[in-house]
């Protein structure tokens, strides 16, 4: 069964001060995008390199997730430092995924060229990271969504079915 990670990385959220709404916000698209059976695990940890880092890890190496999709930290403050964090844990970086979510949301707000958006391979598992803004999560996953299922198969992971309208 393809095991799918959320992470939410927000000093806020892990505080417990602020409502995560991002990593539901992605649960929600994946609900409608993924036909087969699948597991999610949730994670919420504060912005930071070594929290962001230790959660990536923990997920590959020790829960074998297949697909990990963070949301937040991505902006130029000096706390967001999940791309710097995630190549940490890397062996590949796929920089066409940040790419593309940058042309496709700065179609929606200017700001976008400001985020650092990346993807990246560490084993069997895909890691993206996503912004931290629940509008931007659906435009971002809506264009980068269709090559998800063939990148997992490539690296070895577990199938991920999905529907094919969300492929198209």
């Amino acid at each position: 069964m393809t095991q799918i990670a959320i992470v939410t990385i927000s000093d806020r959220a892990s505080r417990g001060g602020y409502e995560d709404l991002s990593g539901p916000a992605i649960e929600r698209w994946l609900r409608r995008a993924v036909a087969a059976p699948h597991r999610y695990i949730r994670r919420i940890v504060p912005d930071g390199l070594e929290s962001v880092r230790d959660v990536l890890l923990e997920l590959v190496d020790e829960h074998g997730a297949d697909l990990i999709l963070t949301t937040g930290g991505t902006g130029p403050s000096p706390r967001d430092l999940t791309p710097e964090a995630m190549r940490q844990v890397i062996t590949k970086e796929l920089p066409g995924f940040g790419e593309l979510m940058r042309q496709v949301s700065l179609k929606q707000v200017p700001t976008a060229i400001l985020s650092r958006q990346t993807a990246g391979i560490r084993g069997r598992s895909l890691i993206m990271n996503l912004p931290g803004k629940p509008s931007s999560i659906d435009v971002c996953l809506n264009a980068v969504f269709p090559a998800v299922p063939y990148c997992l198969e490539l690296i070895g992971a577990d199938r991920l079915v999905a529907d094919p309208a969300m492929l198209a």
